[in-house]
């Protein structure tokens, strides 16, 4: 157990990778503060974890609000006295669109999510994390910040600020204690990628096989295996790492 006993915040824990972090690092003894806007889906998520003997809380954040941030912070030092890990997953995704017609406020919002919501969740744990002298900050970013992809330019861009971010908080805290690494997601088969395949009708199947013929691993990642190297940035095992940006894409995108 990597984890054991190390209280992290996960936001963004709704379908797909967001529920299989929470749930893995339980599994890995961590206690999780499962964190999303949907009161319904995060409290399944605690009930389950403790169900199976973890330890677990549920709460609502829209990190779009720096006061939801500040209480998630609050409710995890209230329940365990500490934070050492926070993994910072929600986002806001803009429709398919190039960038010449893209909606201006589709990409303000999905800025203000993911990047601007990255800052609010690091400033709201820093403060413990100073004081215990060492945490683990994770920003969930994606390939699409590596190798562009026609419409997927507003969200490429909000994760570009968001891997600033993390390069920019790593030597900002140079001396805490507290490391601050991105790990990079690339295709990953779970039910969010089911939805998209799903939506593409009868080409859905086809383009699946077709997309996993193209990753060098064979195969789309799953995203409850992809979570693990979230669960290696939060441990020990990476305590000489920070400022680091871990490509999970299963080769699809090999950094020069």
């Amino acid at each position: 157990m990597i984890l054991k006993d190390k209280v992290v915040i996960i936001t963004g824990a709704g379908p797909g990778m967001g529920q299989a972090m929470c749930r893995g690092a339980a599994a890995e003894g961590a206690r999780v503060v499962v964190s999303a806007r949907s009161v319904d889906a995060i409290e399944a998520i605690a009930g389950d974890i403790n169900a199976n003997g973890g330890e677990a809380i549920a709460v609502k954040c829209d990190v779009s609000s720096n006061d939801d941030c500040q209480a998630i912070a609050g409710a995890a030092l209230d329940q365990w006295g500490r934070i050492d890990g926070m993994v910072h997953s929600a986002y806001y995704h803009p429709d398919w669109a190039n960038l010449d017609v893209a909606p201006i406020e589709q990409l303000t919002q999905a800025f203000d999510v993911i990047a601007a919501g990255g800052l609010r969740m690091a400033q709201a744990v820093i403060p413990a994390m100073k004081a215990q002298s060492s945490g683990a900050i994770v920003n969930i970013s994606t390939l699409a910040s590596r190798k562009p992809m026609p419409g997927e330019g507003g969200y490429a861009m909000a994760k570009s600020a968001l891997n600033q971010l993390t390069r920019q908080l790593a030597i900002e805290l140079s001396g805490t204690g507290i490391r601050v690494n991105t790990a990079l997601m690339g295709w990953m088969d779970g039910v969010p990628l089911d939805y998209f395949f799903n939506s593409m009708g009868d080409e859905g199947e086809a383009f699946k096989a077709q997309r996993a013929s193209e990753v060098p691993i064979g195969h789309i990642p799953p995203d409850q295996d992809c979570a693990k190297a979230v669960y290696f940035l939060l441990s020990d095992y990476s305590s000489e790492v920070t400022g680091a940006a871990l490509d999970v894409n299963g080769g699809d995108w090999v950094a020069p």
